[in-house]
């Protein structure tokens, strides 16, 4: 089903706590919803659409529609991790174009900084999960699997870390401009190669922060989209895959947005030179080198040269990413941080993003997510949204 304009992004909202030691997870889902509706103009009592990952308490949306007290007709709680919330996005589009709804909220929080959660524990999965015979025994964690792709890629490609460190560079030249953001220090690749190694190749500052927090998205049908006194933002295409260990033909060089990207690209009828702004998951910086290749903005094993120089800072270079700071600087809560990537895309496309870091004219931005592992298996999403 196409959904290219037949549904807009209506109502935006990041919840501006980074730790909430005094809430509950279902009161920051409640809080986020409460602000994505203030910012569309629309009430609960407008919503027949509602979507939430893991993240959401209990049985997620089984029991935050009850606790929201909804009355809808269309949920969804999928959960391939970060790009979960790219996929709702994609999913209430889907369903708005079917007629199974009108107003579709969408909610994201979190408190892994409060729980005191550092990404770097071994991961728990439950034991029925198909791969903990093969994996769990290793204690594989976050930043291990990660650094195995960040290595692998400079092998194949001659990668190096002072070009992944210009991904932090670029994030943090932006988040000293979010006054919300964890870490608003604009950084050199000096200091990121000067922080301490975490697993080799990627060092401290090549690290997302853990935050608490969260978000919220309101996606409506085109006609309350035009009767509402906000910017029109239309979801122009979506994709959405998964990449596994694929029977042991591991190539840890490429992402599942080879797949999900082009089919954004196809579905949106745009192509990546089009696109004006890009909002990247950022886990860690070879998150984003790997992702930029995958998408399309330039060959595999160029990512590096890519992002040199300052090429995705607003107002310097040619693809302005994450001006909010991103997972790198900004937050990134509850594990599934993708839903911010959509709130700034949507800032940038209404002129709403901090004035040091709009971009001129913003009518085509990316959305990117990632999920899971990227030296094992995770899922991506890709939005193309644009302003009408």
């Amino acid at each position: 089903m196409s959904i290219r304009r037949k549904a807009c992004i209506a109502g935006a909202y990041e919840h501006p706590t980074r730790k909430a030691p005094d809430k509950t997870v279902a009161q920051l889902h409640a809080e986020c919803a409460r602000g994505a509706l203030a910012d569309a103009g629309l009430t609960l009592a407008d919503v027949d659409g509602y979507c939430c990952a893991g993240d959401g308490p209990g049985l997620g949306a089984n029991n935050m529609v009850d606790y929201l007290g909804l009355k809808v007709r269309h949920v969804d709680s999928t959960d391939t991790g970060g790009s979960a919330y790219l996929v709702h996005v994609a999913h209430a589009a889907e369903a708005i174009a079917a007629g199974r709804a009108r107003v579709v909220l969408i909610t994201l929080a979190g408190r892994p900084r409060s729980e005191g959660s550092t990404g770097l524990a071994p991961r728990l999965v439950n034991a029925a999960t198909p791969d903990v015979p093969w994996e769990m025994p290793y204690g594989p964690v976050t930043v291990n699997v990660y650094a195995l792709a960040a290595a692998r890629h400079m092998h194949e490609y001659g990668t190096t870390a002072e070009q992944l460190a210009w991904i932090k560079v670029a994030a943090a030249a932006h988040a000293q401009h979010n006054p919300h953001a964890m870490l608003r220090d604009a950084v050199t690749v000096a200091d990121v190669l000067a922080s301490p190694m975490i697993s080799d190749p990627l060092r401290k500052l090549d690290c997302c922060v853990v935050s608490d927090g969260g978000g919220a998205l309101v996606v409506v049908h085109p006609d309350i989209a035009r009767s509402l006194k906000r910017p029109v933002v239309n979801v122009l295409g979506a994709g959405e895959a998964i990449k596994g260990t694929l029977n042991g033909e591991v190539d840890l060089t490429w992402s599942a947005a080879a797949v999900s990207g082009p089919a954004a690209f196809e579905s949106a009828g745009v192509t990546p030179k089009d696109i004006q702004y890009a909002s990247i998951y950022d886990s860690f910086t070879i998150s984003v080198l790997i992702a930029l290749e995958d998408l399309g903005f330039c060959a595999k094993g160029q990512g590096g040269r890519f992002v040199a120089d300052g090429n995705l800072i607003s107002g310097r270079g040619a693809l302005p990413f994450n001006t909010d700071g991103g997972g790198l600087c900004n937050n990134h809560p509850a594990n599934r941080g993708g839903i911010t990537k959509v709130i700034e895309a949507v800032r940038q496309l209404r002129g709403e993003a901090h004035p040091a870091v709009q971009v001129p004219d913003c009518t085509l931005a990316l959305a990117h997510g990632m999920g899971g592992l990227l030296g094992t298996r995770h899922g991506s999403a890709t939005l193309i949204l644009e302003r009408a």
